[in-house]
Formats: structure tokens, C-alpha cells, sequence
């Protein structure tokens, strides 16, 4: 059985984001697993047109992201509903305070969990995926888009230097 969180009580859906590359997905399913949690990728749930755009080296427009934030947004909130003992861990760039804020409105407990790294690193990191949409090309405006959680924001920041066991590590201990 999963456990709470001191930190953060009860189950609050947990959003492991970051630029691309950081190892969101990697990390909120390692996450999901150790907590015998829910996984849900919010790439899945991008229409074909933004999957689209972002491969042929375009971010987003705020216009083409909010839709899809939203309906993320009520995705994992039926996610909680339908799994009231579990805890949701979705992996989400929620790079603006704008975004994570649309998130907060159907989720108004959620906690952001916030993996840093260099650049140089991550764009290393993405050079050495396979079949992945998101082209390196992209990272730059990726940095210059995100917007770190403020001290008002529910959230934690966990580096990601190291390897998957140990950032998956360091962030259950930034939540216990």
C-alpha cells in the first residue's frame, strides 16, 4: 500500500516536470512503481496536430498547449476518482506558472516536482533517445519558457545528475 507523504499529506497528484529531456517520464513512472502508484504520460495525451509541430522542430503556442493541459488536467482528475487509494504521478512540462495554475484548477492540491539540470546535459540526454518527437533543436526554448515554482507553488526540485535509481531516489526522500 502506498504511503503518504508528510511533506505533501494525503494523495495530492504529484507532476514530475521539467524541460524536455530531464527524465520526467522515467522518473514518474519510477515514482509510480515505488509507490504503487498510477503512471499517466501527458504526451500520450497530445492531439496529433501538436505531436506534429513539435517533431518538425515548432514548440507550441500557448494556443495550441492550453487545450491539452485542460483536458490532461481532468485526465488525472478521473484518474484520482477512479483510484481513490492510489496516487497519481503524471510526467508533464508544465513549464509556466500559467500552466501549472490551469492544472490547480481542477487539481487544486497538486504538487510539481521540479527536475533541474544543465543543459548541456539534458541536451545529451536527448541526443542519445530513440523514436522520441521532440527534436533537440527544441531545448532552447524549452529553457527559455520555463518558469521555476515559486515559494508559493506546492512543489519540490530535484537535480538530475546521477542515474535513474538515483534521482529516483533523491526525489522520494525530497517527499518523504
Amino acid at each position: 500500500m502506498p504511503h503518504p507523504s508528510p511533506v505533501f499529506p494525503g494523495r495530492p497528484a504529484l507532476f514530475v516536470m521539467g524541460v524536455s529531456g530531464c527524465g520526467k517520464s522515467s522518473i514518474a513512472a519510477a515514482l509510480a512503481a515505488a509507490r504503487n502508484g498510477i503512471y499517466v504520460e501527458a504526451d500520450a495525451l497530445h492531439p496529433a496536430e501538436n505531436v506534429a509541430h513539435m517533431a518538425a522542430g515548432q514548440p507550441l503556442s500557448d494556443a495550441m498547449r492550453l487545450p491539452w493541459l485542460r483536458a490532461l488536467a481532468l485526465h488525472v482528475a478521473d484518474q484520482q476518482a477512479a483510484h481513490p487509494d492510489q496516487q497519481v504521478f503524471t510526467a508533464c512540462s508544465a513549464l509556466k506558472r500559467s500552466y501549472r495554475d490551469l492544472i490547480r484548477t481542477q487539481l487544486p492540491d497538486a504538487v510539481f516536482l521540479h527536475l533541474s539540470g544543465n543543459q548541456a546535459v539534458i541536451a545529451a540526454r536527448m541526443a542519445a533517445r530513440q523514436n522520441h518527437f521532440m527534436p533537440t533543436s527544441l531545448l532552447d526554448s524549452q529553457f527559455a519558457t520555463l518558469e521555476t515554482p515559486q515559494a508559493d507553488e506546492a512543489h519540490v526540485t530535484v537535480s538530475i545528475d546521477g542515474d535513474l535509481e538515483q534521482v529516483t531516489a533523491a526525489c522520494l526522500a525530497a517527499l518523504t
